[in-house]
């Protein structure tokens, strides 16, 4: 069996800490390179999908929505904050929302456009709205946007179109809502916009080199249904993921945990984070591979456009001595 990961933001550590198991598998393998790009864009390639990838159709495809060829796109619950003159946007991660908050703010969002647009809850923090036109603005994921002024990517002007409108009103509607007078009364941040970005139809029938996606975004559990492939949640560790598996063809993992706090510029969480990747999954596919129960394994940093590609008898290339992972970036 083929084992391939995904994993964004890998060489972001600070230097002083060691992961002997993906050290090991970084240097005895074969290493490419190519242009860094996000995941968003690495996914869209790999599955031979359109860019920008059509997230918003993706999500609602894997929550069961008839998505056909109506415009979606995604409409992430975020919230701006007003620093002196510019608007700051701290994406999910930065604070919680439970689920019925979520539903709720959906359907005042529904009450408020009356039919014009649709907003549905995949996940407490990730929402999908149907347009009914396009947004005019190819945005980033807001995870790309975290801590960043939002007037360097929403347009103005003439060219906003309706973008701007949409969103205005949007804003209002969550004010006004009583759950975010509540979460201010606890002291957490109101959940007072939301993002648009990944706008577009779901694609045709896409082509997928792997038989079984594991995945938590809805996103990667859309590209898997589009491709025919099976799609499932990572689980907890690699060892449950293998013993799940067939003993053969290709299986891709998209590890996406590092994500948020490299995002946040959170270094503790960050740092506990790959200590755990390192625990339940470098280590353990390492030690299958060393033991034969699965031929190869692939790692990808889309960022870093890297890619290394490790056969069991890679592992006997022992003058190769593994190197620190900031050494990568």
């Amino acid at each position: 069996m083929h084992c391939e990961l995904v994993v964004p933001d890998l060489f972001a550590l600070p230097p002083g800490e060691r992961f002997p198991a993906l050290e090991l598998l970084l240097r005895r393998g074969r290493e490419t390179h190519r242009e860094g790009r996000t995941l968003e864009q690495w996914l869209a390639e790999a599955f031979g999908t359109a860019q920008p990838l059509p997230a918003g159709a993706l999500t609602a495809h894997s929550i069961g929505l008839a998505a056909g060829a109506a415009l979606w796109a995604r409409a992430d619950p975020v919230h701006l904050r007003l620093l002196r003159d510019r608007l700051i946007l701290a994406p999910h991660g930065a604070f919680d929302i439970a689920a019925d908050e979520a539903r709720l703010f959906c359907e005042a969002l529904n009450r408020h456009f009356g039919g014009a647009l649709e907003f549905r809850v995949a996940l407490p923090h990730c929402w999908v709205v149907r347009l009914d036109a396009a947004p005019g603005i190819d945005a980033p994921c807001p995870l790309d946007m975290a801590g960043r002024d939002v007037d360097v990517i929403v347009p103005r002007g003439a060219a906003a179109g309706g973008y701007q409108r949409l969103l205005n009103e949007a804003q209002m509607v969550l004010h006004a809502h009583p759950a975010n007078e509540a979460r201010e009364a606890r002291g957490e941040p109101a959940v007072n916009s939301v993002w648009l970005w990944g706008a577009g139809s779901l694609p045709g029938t896409l082509t997928s080199p792997w038989q079984v996606v594991l995945g938590d975004d809805p996103v990667i559990s859309g590209l898997a249904r589009c491709a025919g492939a099976r799609a499932r949640a990572p689980g907890a560790s690699a060892s449950a993921w293998l013993d799940r598996a067939p003993e053969e063809g290709r299986q891709l993992a998209v590890l996406d945990a590092l994500r948020v706090p490299f995002a946040l510029s959170q270094e503790a969480e960050y740092r506990a984070r790959l200590q755990g990747l390192e625990r339940d999954w470098f280590a353990p596919l390492l030690a299958a591979l060393r033991s034969g129960r699965i031929g190869m394994v692939t790692l990808h940093v889309p960022e870093a456009g890297a890619s290394f590609e490790t056969i069991r008898g890679d592992l006997r290339r022992f003058w190769r001595r593994a190197r620190a992972l900031e050494s990568y970036a």
